[in-house]
């Protein structure tokens, strides 16, 4: 019943946009509210910082980073941290990932404001060099964190993102050295990123053997990590001082990541629209806020469906997690045959006996950021309406 009345309030709000292209691209600020304040009750005070690779929607991020709880960006790629800089969007943007650009690492070190307020992300000396490979002068300082592997072992056995090759706290202390020897650099922070307890479901609907094993795996690293961690804060802090930001978690973590005293500030960013894969997670109750919607075409046969479009298919393993969920009207499933496709997507279920040729067919991404990459717009629902119509990322021209 709930998504019969999400089907009828998503179709009321879009049935008078002006020139309403497909797949269209909406997102519930009722639910996007509400999950904000869930993210901010789960961290306890701990500052969130919005990962951009989630949101991809500049007024989204602006919306996050005006509510209480939430500070900074963590972004993706540091032509999209320069350009949330100069677009006024964020004074405090954390690079998730190294960047070897050297043409957007010529415009921040050229950049006293920019380098100012972006930091980078590094592993090893090879990121340094990068950055003095594109500079003639040391004059403007540039703000590096350290990317400290945070997977779990278990004997010889990694379990986690392959990340950092920055484990041990020997390690890590030499990095911090180097960066201290060399002008031109300084050390603010730390990240350690347990993907393995923030993005992985732990009950899923009939794996009940294997989300047991899952949570153990879970509780495990957080305890491992937990040492870990209070080792490494040590021991940097013995040898650079007191640092500005310890990084941790993502939305599946937070509670976790919140309550270890080392760290800081968590990551969050698909708990802010919770795409199908957040679904099945103990810790939080799912709210789904992004949704695309595309056409019913053409009717196969009486008990089947064929919608324009629609495969819009998520990173990562390849299997049926990553297909988008035929989500309104409920009931509708994909073929086995065809899956979710590029150009038509045949739907099957006992809805597909009721639906007419130009009807809308709403579904869930299986991630969140992904879902902006295959649009230049989003609509904005609160309430009963559509208040605004927002670029993305593409609708700024960009595909960072």
């Amino acid at each position: 019943m709930e998504r019969h009345r999400l089907r009828s309030r998503l179709d009321a709000a879009v049935a008078d946009l002006p020139d309403p292209r497909t797949p269209l691209l909406l997102v519930d600020l009722d639910a996007f509210d509400a999950n904000a304040a869930d993210l901010a009750r789960r961290a306890g005070g701990t500052p969130l910082r919005v990962a951009s690779k989630s949101l991809r929607v500049p007024a989204l991020l602006a919306r996050a980073l005006a509510r209480p709880g939430f500070a900074g960006v963590l972004s993706y790629s540091l032509r999209e941290a320069l350009w949330l800089h100069e677009h006024g969007i964020s004074d405090d943007v954390v690079l998730g990932y190294p960047s070897v650009d050297r043409a957007a690492l010529a415009r921040l070190v050229a950049s006293p404001s920019a380098a100012a307020v972006v930091t980078l992300m590094v592993d090893g000396v090879e990121h340094l060099d990068v950055v003095d490979s594109v500079r003639s002068s040391k004059a403007v300082s540039v703000r590096v964190a350290i990317d400290v592997d945070a997977g779990l072992t278990i004997g010889s056995q990694h379990v986690g993102p392959k990340r950092s090759p920055l484990r041990e706290v020997d390690a890590v202390v030499e990095l911090a050295r180097e960066i201290g020897r060399r002008p031109g650099f300084r050390l603010v922070g730390v990240m350690t990123y347990e993907g393995q307890v923030a993005g992985v479901p732990d009950d899923p609907p009939g794996q009940r053997a294997r989300s047991v094993v899952v949570r153990r795996l879970k509780a495990a690293s957080v305890d491992q990590l937990s040492a870990r961690r209070e080792a490494l804060a040590r021991a940097l802090a013995a040898e650079v001082g007191p640092l500005e930001f310890w990084n941790a978690g993502g939305s599946g973590s937070v509670e976790t990541s919140s309550a270890d005293p080392v760290v800081t500030e968590v990551a969050a960013g698909s708990g802010l629209l919770v795409p199908g894969l957040f679904d099945h997670y103990r810790s939080f109750e799912p709210r789904p806020a992004a949704y695309f919607a595309v056409p019913v075409v053409r009717r196969p046969n009486p008990t089947t469906v064929t919608v324009a479009g629609g495969g819009l298919i998520a990173s990562g393993p390849v299997g049926d997690d990553r297909a988008p969920v035929p989500w309104a009207p409920p009931g509708l499933r994909l073929t086995s045959l065809e899956g979710a496709g590029e150009v038509q997507t045949p739907l099957t279920g006992h809805p597909a006996s009721t639906l007419a040729v130009g009807d809308l067919v709403w579904f869930r991404h299986a991630k969140a950021g992904e879902l902006f990459e295959h649009g230049t717009e989003v609509h904005l629902l609160a309430g009963d309406r559509i208040v605004e119509s927002v670029p993305t990322y593409r609708g700024t021209g960009h595909a960072f």
